[in-house]
Order: C-alpha cells, then sequence, then structure tokens
C-alpha cells in the first residue's frame, strides 16, 4: 500500500545516514587502515542483512537460488563490496573526505557512458553536453579550483576515487539484469564479497582486531554505509507513489555531506569543490529531466 508521507520519512532517513558516512570513513580511518575497514564493516553487514532477512522471512527465496544466480553472485561480490569499497577506502585515506565524497557522485555520468557500449544505447548531443559540464566539476574539484595550471591536488587518490565510480556503475549495470529478491541478491553478493576479503586477508595476513573505536567506526560503517540503509531505501522506494518523488532527495546527501564534514572533521570546505558539486549534480539533472524530455 502506498504512503507517500512514509515514503519521505523513510527516504529523509536513508539520505541522513548517507550523509554521514563520508565522515565516518574518515574517523574510521584514523583508527584502523582501509582493509580492516573493509572486512569488519562488511562481516558486520551481512549481519544486519541476516537479521533483515530473518525478519522479512525471506529465507525460503534463499534456498530457490540456481548454481547461475550464485555464480552471479561471486561476479557480483567481487566487484562490491571487495574491489568497490577496496578502492572507496583507498581514496578516503589519501584524499580529504569533501574531495572524495563529491568524485564518488561522478558514478550516475559514468553509468549513461557505459550504459552506451554496454546496453546499446544512443546519446543525445544535450547528453553529452550534460556529461561534460558533471566531468568539468570534477575536474575542478580534482585540482582544487587551479584549472588553468592542470595540477590534481592527488593524482593517485583521485584516480582511486573516478576508479570506484566506474567500479559502481559496471556492478549497478549486472544488478539490473539480477532479476532476484534485492534483498536476496544483496546478501549474497556480501556474502561471496566477505569469503573473497577473508581469503585475502589471510593470504596477506592483514587482518587485524580494531580496538574499541575502530569497532565503533567499522560497525558505523557496516550499519549505515551497507546494511540497514539499503532497507530504508527500498521500504521508501516500495511505499512511494513514483520512484522519481524520493530519488530527488538523494541529491541532498553530498550537500549535507559537507556540512557534516566540516562539523565533524573539521575540514574547511573549498569554495572549489562546492563549485565542482554544484556542476557535478547539475550536469546529471539536466541528463535525467531535460533530455529526457526532449
Amino acid at each position: 500500500m502506498k504512503n507517500q508521507t512514509k515514503a519521505y520519512l523513510f527516504a529523509s532517513a536513508a539520505v541522513l545516514c548517507w550523509a554521514t558516512v563520508g565522515s565516518a570513513f574518515k574517523l574510521a580511518l584514523r583508527e584502523i587502515n582501509y582493509f580492516n575497514l573493509l572486512f569488519w564493516s562488511v562481516a558486520i553487514s551481512v549481519l544486519v542483512f541476516i537479521i533483515f532477512i530473518s525478519a522479512q522471512k525471506k529465507w525460503h527465496l534463499f534456498f530457490k537460488q540456481s548454481s547461475k544466480e550464485i555464480s552471479l553472485s561471486v561476479l557480483m561480490g567481487f566487484l562490491n563490496p571487495f574491489v568497490y569499497y577496496f578502492i572507496l577506502f583507498q581514496a578516503y585515506d589519501v584524499l580529504l573526505a569533501q574531495e572524495a565524497l563529491t568524485l564518488n557522485y561522478l558514478w550516475p555520468v559514468i553509468l549513461v557512458l557505459l550504459s552506451i557500449p554496454i546496453l546499446k544505447q544512443k546519446i543525445s548531443l544535450l547528453s553529452f553536453i550534460a556529461i561534460l559540464i558533471s566531468f568539468f566539476g570534477s575536474f575542478v574539484i580534482a585540482t582544487g579550483g587551479n584549472i588553468l595550471n592542470f595540477k590534481f591536488t592527488n593524482t593517485y587518490g583521485v584516480t582511486l576515487a573516478l576508479l570506484s565510480t566506474v567500479i559502481w556503475s559496471v556492478f549497478w549495470l549486472l544488478n539490473l539484469k539480477d532479476k532476484r529478491d534485492e534483498s536476496i541478491k544483496l546478501f549474497m553478493n556480501f556474502v561471496a564479497g566477505f569469503i573473497l576479503i577473508l581469503i585475502y586477508g589471510l593470504v596477506t595476513k592483514s587482518i587485524k582486531l580494531p580496538g574499541t573505536c575502530g569497532l565503533i567506526g567499522v560497525s558505523y560503517v557496516g550499519i549505515f554505509e551497507m546494511g540497514l540503509t539499503f532497507f530504508l531505501w527500498m521500504k521508501a522506494l516500495s511505499l512511494s507513489q513514483t520512484t522519481a518523488k524520493v530519488s530527488n532527495l538523494i541529491y541532498f546527501a553530498p550537500f549535507l555531506s559537507l556540512i557534516i564534514v566540516n562539523i565533524t572533521i573539521g575540514e574547511e570546505i573549498k569554495s572549489a569543490t562546492v563549485i565542482g558539486l554544484v556542476l557535478i549534480i547539475g550536469g546529471i539533472l539536466m541528463q535525467r529531466y531535460f533530455v529526457k524530455k526532449q
């Protein structure tokens, strides 16, 4: 049964959670390295998924999966959470939080570009202009506003942040072809991903038990970035009259993130970050509304 008021409440809760995770990544990385943040947060997220699937009484769907679907989950789990967060957490480790989080919002643009060869979609001139606007925004952020001298603030970090958007976009396109229940397929992806992360950790002997502060950090990331927030967003979509009515709220997240980063971490928000973010979101919105209407 549709209930738009409740849909907005659940969507707002999800957006608020996502707005805090950029700061949470950075704070957690002060206590532990990026691999252990990945390992422990994914482990906690798997526990969250188990709780929610049990509460929803969907275990019968888990046992109905085919071998082909399980194999797909291994591939998906390799992309996300393993590779995606492995790269993203490294980006946060070397970049300012404001730079990493804003560059990460470029993924809808990368998704459009990848849909051309993968989904055989055509791109219009207006779409191309919208993409250029968003990419120029990422360029402003990456150079710290110093666009004339063309010097990146941190080439390695910027490369990682942009690469994470490519990994996420590929994952999203593959996810569209997976028709399983959302809860089950996400749970399977994270279980497969965790097994791969565990193997990597055992081979490299990288796994370390975090201290109290580190444990709080990985728990927060595992719950509010990877676990609970997903179910809040799913609930919002199921209650909303249309997907667009709640999905528009997601664009508040990066701006809220900048405010939270400033308050919790003490980063002074650069004007280049704000300008770049406006250009990135502006290009995405242009692609989403004006191009579609045309």
